[in-house]
């Protein structure tokens, strides 16, 4: 810990993104065990990591962000609110203009062209919904080489460490439905873990964006709380309460719970 606490705020932001990556491929690598999962287990893990995205947005992001702008003297909720809208706004807009399907995980059988079209419009759509994370831990990390007061790193920890939580049943979520569709299992793996290596590029983007701008963190936490919002509603619940499972509400809850008490415990 030491080591790390010393390093260049660039560098903690690069070697958090990996982090956040390596949990993304630590799920997908499950594909080379199992070729199925049960649907009760995979709605537990799309409910857990919704919970985390939604606690993770509110006590990493926007409530850092309001405090920010009360102690700059701004009124703390235009801040938060202009970037968490625009967030949400922005991934809206992103969903509606790049080809991509949700994930749903209906591939048709391998071999066939669609099969592999559909891997990469799924890869596509969960690599797009990665990219807010990612640049949620760069604005973490940016903010302590800015010197903002309410900034800690024990919190940008945190942060990194309920996002890299959350990252692990994402991976599996990619990788093991497309094995049980007859992918192979390197290939299942390579599709899973792609979606997660936006992750380190964005990490490092959004921590020297606001280094270079200080006065946009404000906007820049809530504008990443946004957008995980909108992943976490739009993507996650939905997927996860198809099966009417009541196991995905309890994780979310759970979720939920964990990254609270990692970021009230670090933070």
């Amino acid at each position: 810990m030491s080591w790390f606490a010393n390093q260049p705020h660039i560098l903690q932001a690069l070697l958090a993104g990996v982090f956040t990556w390596a949990m993304t491929a630590g799920g997908a690598s499950l594909c080379f065990l199992f070729k199925s999962f049960n649907r009760k287990t995979l709605d537990s893990m799309l409910g857990f990591a919704a919970g985390v995205m939604i606690a993770a947005s509110f006590w990493s992001l926007l409530a850092p962000a309001i405090e920010m702008a009360e102690f700059a003297g701004k009124a703390p909720w235009v801040p938060a609110a202009i970037g968490f809208l625009s967030g949400g706004l922005v991934l809206y807009l992103i969903d509606k203009a790049l080809p991509h399907t949700h994930p749903d995980f209906r591939i048709a059988p391998k071999g066939n062209k669609t099969s592999n079209h559909r891997s990469i419009l799924l890869v596509l759509a969960i690599t797009i919904h990665n990219i807010p994370e990612g640049l949620a831990v760069g604005v973490a990390f940016g903010a302590l080489a800015a010197g903002i007061p309410e900034a800690t790193l024990a919190g940008a920890i945190g942060l990194a460490l309920g996002i890299g939580i959350q990252n692990f049943p994402e991976g599996t979520a990619v990788s093991v439905p497309l094995r049980r569709e007859g992918m192979s299992r390197t290939k299942s793996f390579w599709y899973g873990q792609l979606s997660g290596i936006v992750e380190p590029i964005s990490a490092v983007l959004g921590a020297w964006l606001v280094i270079l701008f200080q006065g946009i963190l404000p906007y820049a936490l809530a504008f990443a709380a946004g957008a995980m919002i909108y992943v976490a509603v739009e993507e996650l619940i939905p997927e996860s309460q198809k099966e009417k499972n009541d196991i995905a509400t309890l994780s979310a809850l759970i979720g939920f719970s964990i990254m609270m008490i990692l970021d009230v415990a670090l933070g």
